[in-house]
């Protein structure tokens, strides 16, 4: 996942020490958010954006392919269940 949070860090005049103060994390976690190698967790995204007043889309970019998601069934449409019910 593509993030902007360096760009955002950088507006705030935030190291990236102080950045990690503040959200309770490692500087260690910052450096491999910002380079890309972690997805921080959910709750932790949602500090990152709230930490600048922000939105969390407007730092944290999807990449994949939409509709591609591999977890979960495919969900039936309207009409294939209003068949099934009759």
């Amino acid at each position: 996942m593509k993030n902007r949070l360096k760009v955002f860090r950088a507006m705030h005049d935030l190291t990236q020490e102080a950045l990690a103060e503040q959200l309770g994390v490692t500087r260690q976690t910052v450096v491999s958010i910002e380079n890309g190698k972690y997805d921080p967790s959910l709750p932790l995204a949602f500090r990152i954006a709230g930490l600048f007043n922000v939105k969390i889309e407007d730092i944290f970019l999807y990449e994949g392919e939409p509709g591609k998601f591999q977890g979960y069934p495919p969900v039936a449409k309207k009409e294939s269940l209003s068949k099934e019910s009759t």
